[in-house]
């Protein structure tokens, strides 16, 4: 066989160890409460799949549509940035409709990034980030994070230790896998550290509706002169529950922006029309069906959270996401995080997603995913405290 050169530069999949196992335990009629994927589970608000009917009936919106996303979508993202954190943002050069945030961070990334620029990218951290990069040539430098750590003091580190000069931060907040959760002062350090260093910033903002207990998390382009440097995305996956509709957007600095779209003109033909015109109602039309959707989050990280801590294995309570990233208890530290996982869905029944998945910084924890009602959830408490039950 022939050598696929940039295939062989990726990592394995560390996920297909544990999805096999869970496969094969399935096979073999075993109930296992998969928390694994975060696949948000939620149906899609009824008046966005409403509007999706009312445009796939008509015969024009079944042509090929516009890389960039269609006009009043553009709009429609510029009104809602304006809405939600008064900024500012010209729906014809500073924005651009992506099929989801992951597809459209990777391709700005390939139109980005030659053979031989350094990326910088937190570990651990959402898989696309760093894999991104890997694909498209570049050479990438992992920022560690953790409560122990002080991510500025590591960056300002790794900066002055690499040459060629860093060119792009990829950073995301409120943070898969970890979920942690920032201030406005952090998002000005980075800005003022990125412009001094002269480093592009991606911020993937995926996670902007998922919070609770009164944290509001800021944009990244709030911060003055953030948008000299930088470009934020955004996905309507998780806020309007709609994963598998693949719509998300990039805003931000014109020639980023317009770096991805023209990189986009070559690879496709848009979002099939009437999800577009779908998504203009979710971004435009009543917004209480985000706070439901957090609320159903909200009291399933309770439900997790509370879980874990009556069983003895110590957590905190996510302000974000819809994840729970667990650190593995003591006891089990030595296992790692895949065989920890494993023998969760062994003896547990319950699937988790391996820490060291998202770096070699998270093999000392585990993320759970939210994608289970309250009544599951506890079951796979008492799968969990009769597996740990030497805790």
């Amino acid at each position: 066989m022939h050598e696929f050169r940039r295939m062989s530069r990726l990592p394995p999949y560390v996920f297909a160890i544990v999805n096999e196992l869970k496969m094969d335990l399935r096979r073999r009629g075993e109930d296992i409460i998969d928390m694994g994927m975060g696949n948000p589970d939620l149906p899609t608000p009824k008046h966005i799949v409403d509007k999706l009917v009312e445009a796939a009936q008509k015969g024009p919106n079944h042509r090929y549509s516009a890389s960039a996303g269609i006009t009043k979508l553009r709009h429609a993202i510029a009104d809602w940035y304006k809405r939600r954190y008064d900024v500012e943002i010209d729906p014809e050069t500073e924005a651009i409709a992506t099929i989801g945030a992951k597809e459209g961070l990777s391709h700005l990334v390939l139109a980005l990034v030659s053979p031989g620029d350094v990326v910088f990218a937190p570990n651990p951290t959402y898989p696309i980030h760093p894999y991104s990069v890997i694909i498209a040539g570049g050479d990438l430098r992992s920022i560690p994070i953790g409560p122990e750590r002080d991510f500025f003091e590591d960056l300002l580190s790794a900066t002055k230790q690499t040459w060629p000069s860093p060119k792009i931060l990829i950073i995301s907040y409120p943070h898969n896998p970890t979920t942690n959760v920032v201030d406005r002062t952090f998002f000005e350090k980075i800005v003022a550290f990125c412009r001094e260093h002269d480093i592009m910033v991606i911020h993937d903002f995926a996670y902007a509706d998922l919070v609770f207990d009164g944290y509001e998390p800021p944009s990244f382009l709030q911060i003055p002169g953030a948008k000299e440097i930088g470009v934020e995305f955004f996905s309507l996956s998780k806020s309007y529950s709609m994963p598998g509709w693949r719509v998300g957007f990039c805003v931000g600095n014109p020639e980023i922006v317009a770096a991805l779209r023209r990189i986009k003109s070559y690879l496709d033909y848009g979002m099939f029309q009437p999800i577009q015109i779908a998504s203009i109602i979710a971004l435009n039309g009543p917004q209480d069906c985000v706070a439901e959707i957090v609320d159903v989050y909200r009291r399933r990280r309770d439900a997790l959270v509370s879980g874990l801590n009556r069983i003895g294995w110590s957590v905190e309570s996510p302000k974000g996401t819809m994840f729970l990233w667990a650190r593995i208890p003591e006891a089990y530290q030595k296992m790692g995080s895949v065989e920890f996982s494993k023998m969760l869905i062994r003896e547990a029944k319950v699937a988790v997603s391996p820490g060291i998945g998202f770096g070699e910084y998270g093999d000392d924890s585990v993320r759970f995913a939210l994608v289970e009602n309250p009544q599951r959830i506890n079951q796979a408490i008492r799968g969990i405290r009769q597996a740990l039950s030497g805790l």
